[in-house]
């Protein structure tokens, strides 16, 4: 009979993080099969404007896709920075930023 092993006790259920922009909650994806995506598109010989917006897509929820274009109206340095801070939420950046929560 194979071997099996049970590791549910060394994994995290958690729900997804969010960010906060002027108190509105942005859920943030950061599912493994996104993020190794997400993390493939920023490797490709540094990031430009398709690889950034291919992030942000998968990234964002269309629900915080609808806050970010709808209600905050970013400028495209202002939406780098938060798909940046994003990706650093997702991949679980150790460093404790001021305003965390």
């Amino acid at each position: 009979m194979a071997r099996k092993v049970d590791i549910t006790e060394k994994l995290s259920f958690e729900e997804n993080p969010s960010l906060v922009i002027k108190g509105k909650e942005l859920e943030v994806n950061t599912d493994a099969p996104t993020m190794l995506k997400v993390m493939n598109l920023t490797l490709d010989g540094g990031p430009g404007v398709k690889e950034i917006m291919g992030a942000y897509e998968m990234i964002f929820p269309q629900a915080s896709r609808d806050v970010i274009e709808k209600e905050l109206k970013l400028d495209f340095k202002d939406l780098i920075v938060v798909v940046q801070e994003a990706i650093s939420l997702a991949i679980g950046d150790e460093d404790e930023q001021p305003g965390e929560q």
